[in-house]
């Protein structure tokens, strides 16, 4: 079994330089990186397809990163480290995670800090990015396969992590990879035309704030003129909204205009619970309920069952298989 790993650099203040920030051309960063890679690793060092800010990064420039990992798993490949910004990274986590299955090792992680001085001649003083890069390294070779998270001394499953600080070191939660977790064993070959076709995929998510019922009914008025693909609405506690029949009416109007709507909740850890009275509506309402891991688990299930079913029908039917 080959045993060489696959680093592929995305971008992000890892590969920044200067004041302000900018990030340096990956022809001068690749050779740079490769020179600080541990010399009893055997590594090879490639560009994704998109490297660019984090905060920029959509569906379908993961989806150009699993379709390179893949390309790349055909010609014996099976160990991958990716280095992607941490404004988005626990969205891309979620989505390698479900297109990659366990069909491969793959550890995805950043910094808070860049990897070279303003100059970018030499590595920065202090930088967290060289601990961040040895622990996905080390671990990628010696986890069981799957798709991880790794930051800061730490390793998450891949679909559970959460930026919970913005600058802090200690910068993602998630479930430790250590701990037993259900995550998506199957994989999903990208193709072209999938990557095109994400670029048309529309998510709105609505956080509620406690105002009158009448005040979110105008909100979903609004949603019904042009309507997303899906329409999460973030609850209090256990995914608890009250509604009255007029939103519940909205809620079926919109899923006749091919809109899902999905109820989850604001509240960062734990399972929806939809045994008080007040969630009672959402067994017989065309709406479903969040059963994913994280928020951006949350986003890259939907992305893929857009790209998988091609109805709403479809999309709401097959929705608990996955």
């Amino acid at each position: 079994m080959m045993k060489t790993i696959a680093l592929i650099y995305m971008g992000g203040t890892f590969g920044c330089i200067g004041e302000p920030l900018m990030p340096m051309p990956e022809q001068q960063f690749l050779p740079l990186l490769s020179k600080v890679i541990p010399p009893h690793l055997q590594v090879e060092c490639f560009a994704a397809p998109s490297i660019k800010d984090s905060s920029a990064c959509t569906a379908t420039d993961w989806l150009a990163l699993v379709q390179q990992i893949q390309q790349l798993q055909l010609k014996g490949f099976q160990h991958f480290v990716i280095i992607h910004g941490t404004d988005t990274l626990s969205y891309a986590a979620a989505t390698l995670a479900r297109f990659l299955g366990h069909s491969c090792h793959a550890i995805i992680t950043g910094s808070q800090y860049p990897l070279l001085n303003i100059e970018g001649n030499d590595t920065r003083e202090f930088t967290d990015a060289l601990g961040n890069l040895y622990l996905a390294l080390e671990q990628v070779l010696t986890l069981s396969s799957g798709v991880y998270l790794a930051f800061h001394q730490q390793v998450f499953h891949a679909q559970t992590t959460l930026k919970a600080h913005t600058t802090e070191l200690d910068a993602f939660v998630g479930i430790q990879a250590e701990q037993s977790c259900p995550t998506t064993s199957d994989y999903f070959v990208v193709q072209n035309e999938h990557i095109e076709q994400a670029a048309q995929l529309s998510i709105l998510n609505l956080m509620l704030q406690p105002i009158a019922k009448e005040q979110l009914v105008l909100q979903l008025k609004n949603s019904l003129n042009t309507p997303p693909n899906f329409l999460i609405l973030q609850g209090f506690g256990t995914g608890n909204i009250a509604v009255n029949d007029e939103m519940i009416d909205l809620f079926d109007r919109l899923y006749q205009q091919k809109c899902l709507p999905i109820i989850s909740t604001q509240v960062t850890f734990g399972q929806l619970d939809q045994r008080y009275a007040i969630s009672s509506w959402i067994q017989s309402a065309k709406v479903l309920v969040n059963d994913c891991h994280s928020h951006a688990d949350l986003y890259a299930k939907a992305l893929q069952m857009y790209l998988k079913y091609p109805t709403h029908e479809q999309w709401f039917a097959h929705w608990h298989q996955h």
